[in-house]
């Protein structure tokens, strides 16, 4: 019945149709709605990233609240998996970066190499004009490239986790929710009566759930315990896996006494040695320049213009002096706990007009 359907909506040339990615979420589920008011033709595509045979991974609840939203808007509904391809350019990676002392951003590395390429090139495989997704970041096709822009809500904008998209792969891609707050979405997922209208939204790690990250890591990683000391030398302890911890990190280190509060400054991983520092404003755990790698384009810097960044999510964007060809940044005030293998986003103004991966802290 729905390839029968798909195969009419491709006869009406004159009316295009729009592959929404439906996670399962509220966020996607009102962006297909609204491709729908916009008149296009709508088909839900679900992605499937994980093992659903985890008990830690909502992915069958989610893709029965995907199907649900496609029957109530009257749509198409398929869904793919993808869980080998994530495994190998997501998950893999993941590991290799934690082994290697460093805290990588799997979510961006989704975006590159599922959502935006494998989904994508599925999707155009199945006669997709656009490709629309429920993220908050708003895409300007009216240029020569494709624009990357920040979300009108600023509190829920993601086009940080997006900074790591080429031009090329945000072609024939929408953001039906980039004008919109979430309090928006949510009233308006509400007056449509959609099921997914009061579902709580994910965080965190999509394949780790709601378990304890130790654990899981532990199952697929091999933990070296050694030694911790402080930034002058001193013995504070042994801590069990450089694996388990991360730049900045306060919980877990196991170290009491009197005084401020201690935090990861370091980790040597040729001595699998932790470094720690006490005091959340140690001059250890500030800095303000660092290399970067396998940078992304979207656009050259104008010169007129200041440029800012940001090294993490939740973190204010800072102004800095951009160097692309030593591929380092100079901030002009200190940052606090840059982590090597997590995601850098360069903007001017509301434009996002690249990112990269942190190299190391200078």
């Amino acid at each position: 019945m729905i390839d029968e359907f798909y195969d009419k909506l491709l006869a009406m040339s004159s009316v295009k149709t729009v592959i929404v990615g439906l996670s399962g979420g509220v966020d996607s589920s009102v962006a297909a709605a609204l491709c729908l008011e916009q008149g296009y033709h709508v088909i839900g595509v679900h992605m499937m990233n994980w093992d659903q045979t985890d008990p830690h991974c909502p992915q069958a609840q989610d893709t029965q609240d995907a199907k649900s939203v496609a029957h109530l808007l009257n749509i198409p509904f398929k869904v793919v998996d993808f869980s080998v391809e994530y495994w190998q350019q997501v998950f893999q990676h993941f590991l290799q970066e934690y082994q290697l002392g460093r805290t990588p951003n799997p979510d961006i590395l989704c975006n590159q190499t599922i959502k935006f390429e494998a989904f994508k090139q599925h999707a155009l495989t199945l006669g997709a004009d656009w490709v629309a997704t429920g993220h908050y970041a708003q895409l300007d096709h009216t240029h020569t490239t494709s624009v990357l822009k920040k979300a009108k809500d600023n509190k829920k904008d993601q086009s940080y986790f997006l900074a790591g998209v080429s031009c090329e792969q945000f072609k024939q891609c929408m953001f039906p929710l980039g004008s919109m707050s979430k309090d928006e979405v949510r009233a308006k997922a509400q007056a449509l009566g959609l099921p997914t209208a009061l579902k709580k939204d994910s965080t965190g790690i999509c394949f780790i759930g709601e378990r304890n990250f130790n654990e899981f890591i532990q199952q697929h990683l091999m933990a070296q315990p050694g030694p911790i000391i402080d930034t002058e030398g001193n013995s504070m302890g042994r801590h069990k896996g450089l694996i388990f911890h991360t730049i900045g990190q306060r919980k877990g280190l196991g170290i009491g006494g009197a005084g401020e509060a201690w935090f990861v400054a370091a980790k040597d991983t040729k001595t699998d040695t932790l470094i720690v520092a006490q005091g959340h404003d140690h001059p250890s755990l500030l800095s303000k320049k660092l290399s970067f790698s396998d940078p992304i384009w979207r656009q050259q810097p104008d010169p007129q213009y200041p440029v800012y960044a940001k090294i993490r999510y939740r973190t204010p964007e800072s102004l800095c002096t951009l160097d692309m060809a030593s591929k380092t940044v100079q901030f002009a005030s200190f940052q606090r706990a840059i982590t090597p293998g997590q995601y850098i986003a360069f903007y001017q103004d509301d434009i996002c007009f690249g990112g990269a991966i942190i190299n190391e802290v200078l």
